[in-house]
């Protein structure tokens, strides 16, 4: 299985805002070995010695900051600051942009550019997608596809397995297509519906089993938008759930 199994703090966002080191402390103890923070710029190092307290690595780190402050430079200082080379962008274009060619070519610029600038601060730059990066079809493919050939070879992918689902997309099919492009993906599941809550991974619509078969070397974080039960217990079953999963894909590949 690929390690580690990380948990997008997105998912507590409430929880954390009321006591972060509790949280996290209760993500280790459901199992998780890494977090992907989304706000790295708010107190990184107090976040870095609570997480390697827990034996908790940072996987990746989500960053509004880097597409829209005209310096991420502090930005990815702080994504360094908390032990991780990864720093994704998680949206900040604009969803028309991937509508057409010529948006697509813009946002392939953005990022082709930015990467340069994480390179000079030795970090590998991502992207990752919503549902509005796949409902356009341009030329056959899902525009997250054509943006992915337009891409610099070092700007990678973290495929949000849902979104790109509710967008439409084949999510294993892409994901083969996608090949070593995609370095992590989000594991969700729910009912595929936009405005619904996301349900514990494996009780949902979602091909879990052939998502994750089809990413296999991929950082697998798992992620809730929203959540209709108790949060904790659906993070803990998810976890139980992509584990077994890939124990099972594991021994199957030793027989």
């Amino acid at each position: 299985m690929p390690n580690p199994l990380s948990v997008q703090l997105y998912t507590v966002r409430d929880l954390m805002a009321e006591d972060r080191d509790a949280v996290l402390r209760r993500i280790a103890e459901l199992g998780f070995d890494a977090v992907e923070p989304y706000q790295p710029t708010v107190d990184p190092v107090g976040f870095r010695k609570v997480a390697d307290d827990l034996g908790l690595r940072v996987s990746s780190a989500h960053a509004m900051g880097l597409i829209q402050d005209e310096d991420p430079g502090p930005v990815f200082e702080a994504i360094a600051t908390l032990g991780t080379d990864l720093a994704i962008v998680p949206a900040g274009i604009a969803e028309e942009e991937f509508t057409t060619l010529e948006g697509l070519a813009r946002t392939a610029e953005r990022l082709n550019a930015l990467a340069g600038k994480a390179e000079a601060h030795g970090m590998r730059l991502g992207y990752h997608n919503h549902w509005w990066e796949f409902e356009p079809v341009l030329d056959g493919r899902h525009a997250l596809e054509v943006l992915a050939g337009l891409l610099a070879p070092e700007v990678v992918l973290e495929v949000d397995t849902y979104w790109a689902a509710v967008g439409g997309a084949d999510v294993p099919t892409v994901l083969r297509g996608l090949g070593d492009r995609v370095v992590a993906i989000h594991v969700k599941d729910g009912p595929l519906v936009k405005g619904e809550p996301n349900l514990a991974v494996g009780t949902g619509r979602m091909p879990v089993a052939e998502v994750l078969a089809a990413a296999p070397q991929a950082l697998r974080v798992v992620e809730f938008d929203a959540c209709a039960t108790d949060l904790y217990e659906a993070l803990g079953s998810s976890r139980a759930f992509v584990a077994d999963l890939e124990a099972g894909t594991e021994s199957g590949n030793r027989g």
